[in-house]
């Protein structure tokens, strides 16, 4: 007598469902506001020059559907280098914001540090978001010579 295979199907089938569901644990456990990208080593020859200083640049999003205000908050690297976000600087809901290590005229997705020199390490160096009260929202450390840039999200 042949058994039938229902029950067996019926916790693959549940198996599978559960597995393709997203995980609320995980997404909950986005911040608010990530880095998502450290281009660390700029294209071509450290030269110290503008366009070389503002090829390396960190993006942070926007993980949630509300603006969120920036202003106070900062994107360090591990010697200390910050850069603090003026007033008014806020994040629409899934938008991106660039903030390029040399000098140039801030836009609402980009901002400039206005450096006449590099920050990011082209070998290891992390970066680092804190809300104005200090409290870090997200890092991002890299440890390679291998690519010129990480992603962090």
């Amino acid at each position: 007598m042949r058994r039938p295979l229902v029950p067996f199907a019926v916790a693959g089938v549940a198996a599978c469902a559960t597995a393709l569901l997203p995980h609320t644990a995980s997404a909950a456990a986005l911040p608010a506001v990530q880095i998502v990208k450290v281009y660390y080593d700029s294209p071509g020859a450290d030269l110290r020059s503008n366009a070389s200083l503002n090829g390396e640049y960190v993006t942070i999003r926007n993980t949630t559907r509300q603006t969120i205000a920036l202003a106070g908050w900062s994107i360090r690297d591990r010697t200390g280098y910050r850069y603090t976000l003026g007033e008014g600087i806020a994040l629409g809901p899934g938008r991106t914001l660039t903030l390029r290590t040399g000098q140039g005229r801030d836009g609402t997705s980009t901002l400039y540090w206005g450096r006449r020199a590099y920050v990011w390490n082209n070998d290891r160096d992390a970066a680092y978001l804190r809300r104005a009260d200090g409290r870090l929202v997200d890092s991002c450390s890299y440890n390679s010579t291998r690519a010129d840039y990480v992603n962090c999200a």
